[in-house]
């Protein structure tokens, strides 16, 4: 083989020098008689007395050299040998189906400790299989676990021409140059190394953000002299849970908080989900408004600071998601904890108000705007794109609604908006014609969405700097990070609610057509189901402005409605639900010529809910090859969370998710899972289970 020295070819050689150098001698001997006789004469006794020597030395010495150089290799074979015993690492040459050939001291104490399993390598260590050491090459690793320590084992391939003199390396075959014959294990033990790290990691510190939700709102449905000792409680809760973590909790303001924990605990709090949530709502003297709480933690960065930097964008998440719940924030991922109760509405428009003087600067120092909604737009995203159109001309500035499909929903009242009713001919665009138009003069108003991914064209928010976000759904692991103004309020009805609100803070003066009014009145309608789901004061009051600019319930109504295939659809999606755990129905909307059948589809999901014991109900459909889900529930069931095990979102009683390459039953079985490991960790109620079977 290459690179390998043959030992006896070497000794040969240098044996035999002398005779060489006898032959160089003569040839000397003989130039120097062409030059003068006499001194080759002279030379040339020299040169036999020289040949003599070498003669006597090679043949005499010869047998003394090769006796002193074998004892040589035995001694040095016997040091290896012993070396290889008395190493401090555990050592075992094994062939290729896993047989033991030779050990040394320290892996025979391994043996017998192994308690009968000595027959082979693979009895002795599980994860070591036949066809592991088939596919051993130069060098390979593994991690084991051996009598309650842990080890990496290395193996290293011998061959057998390794062994073999190089007169003899030819006579192999190809297989056996390329299939090692032996395998040379050995063990280290990473028992400590591996317990040092995992100290250094649970040693991190983790930083967390408390804040209470609602703290205005639970101090007002208590009496005044009560309220002092319902935020002592409070307080008391969170330093007594924070303490039992052994943390540090420091209040910063009178409902936030900030403590310090080491990451060890972190599995804790995940096993737990976060009890201090329930716990604080079992704070109860007289207050008809429960306390919540909103966790964030912020872990895994290099520096205390990155970790505060993640902790507030975690808090940011889980505020931004309703409240109620924890978000833990590391580098790589984001998890999502709790969020079980309803938001409740606040009663106060101090942040309607800023926000629509923050969009009114905006958009004086911009020429135009671009309005844009998510895929496959919905009346509310249709209505409020509207609102701010409605905003940006009567502050004098162009806009436009960029739109790529219109779907049956909408289609009723985008016809509305033609150029015979007033309206400019560019009023629409696609998404490529909203990209030839955008430059830096250029604002991006981005409503009823906060997911990049969904929105109408996604390229357009690389395109456009200066960006605004409008949205009622609670925020995900992806949301639009670039948007110079973020107005997302879960507790909203719908989008047109929020723009309904803005309208009327951002100028004096604005006048909504009824036309508008009838989009904005129709998206409100719609997402509240008759303001049947995640209605409050604020809803009303929106759909109280819009009549009063000139909605009309009789008109909405005539656009909506359907026609007798849609209708006959949703039938059949209703009479084909399965009850799924007791609590669960579930349905496949039908697509076949049905223009859009992901509308049908959350229709037929609001009427499964007035099913009784149905807690909260699932209905697919397929549509351009791809599989949607639309998810409703009353209260009992968070929809957003399932949806998001799913890639999708939404709100804890209206969400919804797309699967795109699986088939409808591939997507129910991707379903089914999800809600049993809902069940199973606690996210679903599983007493209510229980008493839907029994029922």
């Amino acid at each position: 083989m290459k690179g390998k020295k043959n030992v006896k070819g070497q000794l040969g050689i240098y044996m035999q020098w002398p005779v060489y150098l006898a032959v160089l001698v003569v040839l000397m001997n003989v130039v120097v008689g062409f030059i003068d006789v006499g001194a080759a004469i002279a030379m040339g006794g020299f040169t036999a007395a020289y040949l003599i020597l070498s003669v006597l030395l090679y043949v005499f010495s010869r047998k003394k050299l090769l006796a002193g150089m074998v004892e040589f290799s035995a001694d040095y074979a016997w040091i290896q040998k012993k070396l290889l015993e008395d190493l401090d690492v555990p050592y075992v040459v094994t062939d290729l189906s896993g047989r033991l050939l030779w050990m040394n001291d320290l892996f025979t104490g391994m043996m017998k400790e192994a308690k009968g399993k000595t027959g082979s390598l693979m009895a002795m260590f599980p994860e070591v299989t036949k066809e592991f050491l088939q596919g051993v090459g130069e060098k390979s690793s593994l991690h084991t676990e051996f009598d309650g320590r842990k080890f990496r084992m290395d193996f290293k391939s011998v061959q057998m021409e390794d062994l073999r003199p190089d007169e003899d390396a030819g006579h192999g075959s190809a297989a056996s140059a390329e299939t090692p014959d032996l395998i040379a294990v050995y063990l280290f033990d990473e028992t400590e190394l591996l317990w040092y790290q995992q100290q250094i990691t649970d040693q991190k510190m983790v930083a967390g953000l408390i804040y209470l939700d609602n703290y205005d709102e639970a101090l007002e449905s208590v009496e005044e002299v009560r309220r002092s000792l319902l935020m002592a409680l409070v307080e008391r809760r969170i330093n007594k849970y924070i303490t039992g973590l052994n943390g540090v909790v420091k209040k910063m303001e009178k409902d936030k908080y900030f403590f310090v924990i080491k990451q060890q605990y972190v599995a804790e709090l995940r096993a737990q989900r976060f009890s201090i949530l329930e716990d604080v709502k079992s704070v109860n003297i007289g207050n008809d408004m429960a306390v919540t709480l909103s966790i964030g933690l912020g872990m895994g960065g290099d520096t205390y600071g990155q970790n505060y930097d993640l902790a507030r964008m975690a808090i940011d998440m889980a505020l931004g998601r309703g409240g109620d719940q924890a978000v833990i924030k590391s580098v790589e991922n984001i998890e999502y904890f709790g969020g079980k109760s309803q938001q409740q509405e606040k009663n106060t428009r101090v942040k309607a108000r800023v926000k629509a003087h923050a969009l009114r600067e905006l958009i004086s120092t911009k020429e135009k705007l671009l309005i844009m909604g998510h895929r496959l737009g919905d009346i509310d995203s249709f209505g409020a794109a509207v609102g701010i159109y409605r905003v940006a001309a009567a502050l004098d500035r162009k806009a436009h609604i960029v739109i790529n499909e219109i779907t049956s929903s909408v289609r009723p009242v985008y016809e509305q908006f033609s150029p015979e009713n007033g309206y400019p001919e560019d009023l629409f665009l696609t998404g490529e014609q909203a990209l030839e138009r955008a430059d830096a003069g250029t604002l991006l108003v981005v409503v009823d969405v906060n997911r990049p991914s969904i929105t109408e064209e996604p390229r357009l928010l690389k395109a456009v700097k200066t960006i605004v976000v409008l949205d009622h759904h609670r925020k995900g692991s992806e949301f639009i990070d670039n948007a110079v103004l973020s107005y997302v309020e879960p507790y909203a009805s719908s989008a047109c609610e929020m723009v309904a609100e803005v309208v009327q803070y951002i100028a004096d003066g604005i006048r909504i057509r009824p036309q508008e009014a009838d989009a904005m009145y129709a998206g409100l309608v719609i997402d509240t189901n008759y303001f049947n789901n995640q209605t409050g004061v604020r809803t009303f009051e929106a759909a109280a402005y819009l009549r009063r600019s000139g909605a009309d319930m009789t008109r909405v109504r005539k656009l909506f409605r359907e026609n007798m295939v849609n209708y006959q659809a949703r039938a059949q999606a209703v009479s084909r639900a399965e009850i799924f755990e007791g609590i669960f129905a579930i349905s496949e909307c039908p697509s076949e010529g049905i223009e859009n059948p992901t509308i049908v589809a959350a229709q037929a999901a609001n009427e499964l809910l007035d099913i009784k014991g149905v807690r909260g109900s699932v209905v697919l459909s397929e549509y351009n090859g791809v599989i949607y889900l639309s998810a409703r529930s009353i209260d009992e069931v968070n929809v957003q969370v399932m949806m998001e095990k799913l890639g999708g979102g939404g709100h804890k009683s209206i969400a919804g998710a797309q699967l795109k390459d699986v088939t409808m039953e591939e997507a129910k079985e991707q379903l089914k899972a999800v809600i049993r490991e809902m069940i199973a960790g606690g996210e679903v109620s599983s007493d209510e289970i229980r008493y839907q079977r029994a029922t």
